[in-house]
């Protein structure tokens, strides 16, 4: 059954310094008639505690990269290791628990779920990765970023700079390795949007997360350490930023 992997040759790439290592990365997508390649052979390292910010025009591919590196979409070749675990082999299911207290995201889209209070937004993740007091954290975490008040809120009577960060706390609540924030301003006015950024900025130095983040602001990005930039499914620049505060 091997022969017929593509992966069945891959060599995992194992330094412990390296929150996230990408060798020859690749993601096809559509029919075996009518194939889209949307990332073409990405090499990527991105050291533990670093602050990468990921550029490039609507439809370069960033989201998609994003997604493969968090787990969310399964890369359809290459060599992919993330948080100590080699991602290459796994399916769906292993993907998702792989990401399980390792890795939090941050969405354009709050992505709450509308059931329940923001408490309960940020304690269930951390309940199915089975963090030991789970209720005391998230109302701890969402206290750090201004929320104590508003616990028991549903995500239908907060603002969307308040939903914002109940998202930020509920990726960094249990202390993940990695954080993935794609637009993280993006619904949200300049005002709001510019506090959740210091919010996000001030609770990744506090944890010593690895942060990747993508923003089409390029004043954001110089803030970041590195600046990876992307076009037609490839990185076409890779450079470190002059005036990084993160």
């Amino acid at each position: 059954m091997c022969d017929n992997n593509p992966y069945a040759n891959a060599t995992t790439v194992t330094n412990p310094s390296l929150a996230i290592s990408a060798r020859n990365l690749t993601l096809t997508l559509g029919s075996d008639a009518a194939p889209v390649e949307i990332l073409r052979g990405i090499d990527l390292d991105i050291a533990q505690g670093e602050v990468v910010a990921l550029l490039g025009a609507s439809g370069s591919g960033k989201s998609s990269l994003m997604a493969v590196l968090s787990g969310l979409e399964r890369a359809s070749g290459g060599n992919l290791t993330v948080a100590g675990e080699d991602f290459t082999l796994m399916d769906e299911d292993q993907l998702a628990q792989a990401r399980r207290g390792r890795i939090g995201i941050v969405l354009q889209a709050f992505h709450l779920l509308p059931t329940m209070t923001a408490a309960e937004n940020v304690a269930t993740p951390m309940e199915l990765a089975d963090v030991s007091g789970a209720t005391k954290r998230a109302e701890e975490e969402l206290a750090s970023v201004g929320l104590g008040h508003r616990l028991h809120h549903y995500p239908t009577q907060l603002s969307g700079g308040e939903q914002q960060r109940v998202a930020i706390a509920r990726a960094i609540a249990p202390r993940p390795e990695l954080i993935f924030a794609d637009e993280p301003t993006g619904n949200l006015d300049a005002t709001t949007g510019q506090d959740i950024i210091e919010l996000l900025f001030a609770r990744r130095a506090e944890t010593g997360a690895t942060l990747l983040m993508i923003t089409h602001d390029r004043k954001l990005a110089e803030r970041c350490q590195r600046i990876v930039t992307m076009a037609d499914g490839v990185i076409v620049s890779d450079t470190a930023s002059t005036s990084a505060a993160a």
